[in-house]
């Protein structure tokens, strides 16, 4: 129910407006917090463009995401936790290579710590030359 929902939205901060659809109330809340995503619908959450929305805001939240759009490779990548490696001109400081293999918690009802390990490791300067 539309009046439900712009009440909860109201109630989380979000500016609402009256002429705004369904699909704009759901922008609204994961562009302020990523996590959102996992109160929406199922037709929201298998919605590409909330989808993005929610993983530039908070990349994790793409185990929220439904329809394959967990595994698609654009959302991946806008959520940090991906790199095509065949685009990405990677050089090492050293000859030695390192594969860390870590399992990410895409699932919806797993913790978010594979994913903001991989997240963490992409920013440290010394385990970024982890593969």
């Amino acid at each position: 129910d539309k009046d439900m929902a712009v009440m909860a939205f109201r109630n989380m901060g979000c500016k609402v407006e009256d002429h705004m659809s369904m699909k704009d109330l759901v922008l609204a809340a994961v562009q302020r917090d990523g996590n959102n995503l996992r109160a929406a619908s199922d037709e929201m959450r298998e919605d590409k463009e909330v989808v993005m929305a929610a993983v530039r805001n908070k990349g994790p939240s793409i185990k929220y995401a439904k329809g394959g759009l967990n595994q698609d490779p654009e959302c991946l990548k806008v959520s940090g936790l991906w790199d095509n490696a065949a685009e990405a001109q990677v050089t090492y400081s050293r000859n030695e290579k390192a594969v860390l293999s870590v399992k990410f918690s895409l699932a919806e009802k797993t913790t978010q710590y594979a994913s903001d390990f991989a997240l963490a490791m992409k920013r440290d300067l010394f385990l970024k030359n982890f593969e």
